[in-house]
């Protein structure tokens, strides 16, 4: 991600980030069951992810869409180098969008998501920053027993 201004953790601010090339598998399922769903379709693409030339791989992330009826659109991916057709079972060429997004890095545990998230759309209603209703979270892999996962909500 191509950020204008970097925040410091817990703190939101508006970056602006580049189209990046991912590949995804896209499901709908009640807000209980994300975590377990989350689980499923990471093994499935990474099993999945080993048989297509993508090129080197980047951090995994999760595109979602604000839920329906308590149910999310989700599209837990990884980012790859290259595009790739067909589609290899469930597993999708896809994109991260590009444009001006709200941000906040999360550095802690998983479960400090949906405040982080509550923070950041209330830091947006305050800006007056309209959403486009396109969000996701990137996952830093280098401290596992700290993580950090960065919060992306594009702007309208």
């Amino acid at each position: 991600m191509t950020a204008t201004t970097k925040a410091a953790a817990g703190e939101c601010s508006v970056v602006t980030v580049e189209r990046r090339l991912a590949a995804v598998i896209r499901a709908v399922v009640p807000m209980p069951d994300i975590p377990k769903t989350e689980r499923t379709l990471r093994a499935k693409l990474d099993a999945a992810i080993a048989t297509l030339d993508v090129g080197p791989l980047g951090n995994a992330f999760t595109l979602w869409h604000p839920p329906v009826d308590g149910r999310l659109d989700m599209q837990p991916g990884i980012l790859v180098s290259r595009t790739f057709a067909p589609a290899v079972g469930e597993v999708l060429s896809s994109a991260l969008p590009a444009g001006r997004a709200a941000h906040l890095l999360l550095v802690g545990p998983y479960d400090g998501l949906p405040a982080a998230w509550g923070r950041l759309f209330g830091w947006c209603a305050e800006q007056r920053l309209a959403l486009a209703g396109i969000n996701w979270q990137v996952y830093a892999e280098d401290d596992p027993a700290q993580p950090e996962t960065s919060l992306y909500a594009l702007l309208a």
